[in-house]
């Protein structure tokens, strides 16, 4: 469970940076570079879920989602520094519960 756990997080941010470093080059006028080593990480992020031992595409980008709503709320508050209220915590964390549910839930 915690190497899910980790895999989700490591790909939240490989797409969440590579996006921002993207983001930082074309909207705000930085160098090539960032441009170029967003698309590196970003690659990184697609390879990232494969690594993942549940064995359907569905259900991992599903609850990938998941983590990654979480993930993006924590980095307007720490990257963006937009403080996010209670809506976004409560959000945040039924994107998680789901996420729980999707991939932990007994199955036959």
């Amino acid at each position: 469970m915690s190497t899910a756990i980790l895999l989700f997080i490591a790909a939240g941010l490989a797409e969440i940076g590579g996006g921002y470093m993207i983001w930082l080059w074309l909207r705000e006028s930085r160098p090539l570079w960032y441009g170029l080593l967003g698309g590196v990480i970003l690659i990184g992020y697609g390879i990232l879920p494969t690594l993942q031992s549940f064995p359907s595409f569905g259900r991992v980008y599903a609850a990938y989602g998941g983590v990654f709503v979480a993930l993006a709320v924590l980095w307007g508050w720490w990257v963006d520094k937009k403080t996010p209220d209670l809506y976004d915590w409560i959000g945040a964390g039924i994107c998680l519960i789901g996420v729980a549910v999707m991939l932990w839930a007994p199955r036959n």
